[in-house]
């Protein structure tokens, strides 16, 4: 590996990623404000709107990524990023949201759909194991997702969720066209930051030596990972602390069920001999971590954060070449 000198085409990528950050920014600002609105306006808790509607936006660019990788070169670039980003999301995300604040841990949120989290990368690791995700495991994935999203849709119509304090809400609450649009500007706006930040990063590692294996474990799947990233922040010191963690929950669950599920049905997933014995060994350290940590007092410290962002340090320079 070599330090080549800074040429033109490296200013071009570093401003492509610098932009990336910015409308990462804007877009994590539009999807709070929105997606609060949302939750106001059908009087339901912030917890379900974060672990379902946010999480499944913030889920958007995994899925792209991995079927492009899919069908353009293979399903392990999908399987790779979605291992990644799921690491990223608690190691980095959780933690980082949690250095800008301290935040309370909604028990329901920990217990129901945190089990969700954690039944869904045992069941990938289970489905993986023989080496590969068929169209089948992709099927069963995918009904799980459906059970999942069929609780949820259940215990928002029993009432089980605490729900927003609709008289105390003006026209800012209501669900009209302009919160709508909003709703769909701040996907558009995080899917195009993640866009340019990944075209930014790549070329920038690429001209530095780095492999794409390296780059698709770490700065694409980091990549994918920061609409997540800046949502937990923005919701974090805007004291939303349900809107950060239910996002992380539910985007983790919706990469496994949704992306792999979908993924598995378009192309046969390879699951190499070292994923199995590395990264998903891993994925369920981080993740039995995680609802150890959210479980202690129902409470994530800085220190916690700290933790975790250590941690997730500690797997990228475990995949150094």
């Amino acid at each position: 590996m070599y330090a080549p000198q800074f040429t033109m085409g490296m200013s071009a990528d570093l401003l492509l990623l610098l932009g990336g950050i910015v409308l990462l920014y804007i877009g994590a600002e539009l999807l709070v404000d929105s997606a609060s609105s949302l939750a106001l306006g059908v009087g339901i808790a912030p917890v379900t709107i974060g672990v379902t509607i946010i999480a499944f936006a913030t889920t958007a660019p995994e899925l792209f990524v991995s079927l492009i990788g899919a069908v353009s070169v293979s399903g392990d670039i999908g399987l790779g990023n979605i291992v990644g980003s799921n690491i990223a999301n608690i190691g980095l995300v959780l933690g980082a949201s949690a250095l800008v604040q301290p935040m309370a841990v909604n028990r329901d949120l920990l217990w129901r759909h945190g089990s969700f989290m954690l039944a869904a990368v045992v069941l990938l690791v289970v489905l993986g194991s023989d080496g590969v995700l068929s169209a089948a495991d992709g099927a069963l994935l995918l009904a799980v997702l459906a059970v999942f999203t069929a609780y949820i849709l259940r215990h928002t119509r029993r009432g089980g969720d605490e729900a927003a304090v609709t008289d105390e809400v003006g026209d800012e609450g209501a669900i009209n066209t302009r919160t709508v649009g909003m709703f769909v500007l701040s996907v558009a706006v995080l899917l195009a930051g993640s866009r340019l930040l990944i075209m930014g990063s790549v070329e920038l590692l690429r001209g530095f030596g780095f492999s794409d294996l390296f780059i698709g474990l770490t700065v694409v799947a980091f990549g994918t990972s920061l609409p997540e990233l800046a949502t937990s922040m923005v919701s974090s010191a805007r004291d939303e602390a349900d809107l950060s963690i239910s996002n992380v929950i539910g985007s983790n669950i919706y990469n496994i069920l949704a992306v792999i599920g979908v993924l598995a049905l378009v192309v046969p997933v390879n699951v190499p001999v070292a994923t199995q014995n590395f990264e998903f060994p891993f994925l369920i350290a981080f993740t039995v971590g995680a609802m150890a940590l959210m479980a202690h007092r129902h409470h994530v410290s800085r220190f916690n954060g700290l933790l975790l962002v250590a941690g997730y340090g500690a797997f990228v320079f475990l995949l150094f070449p």
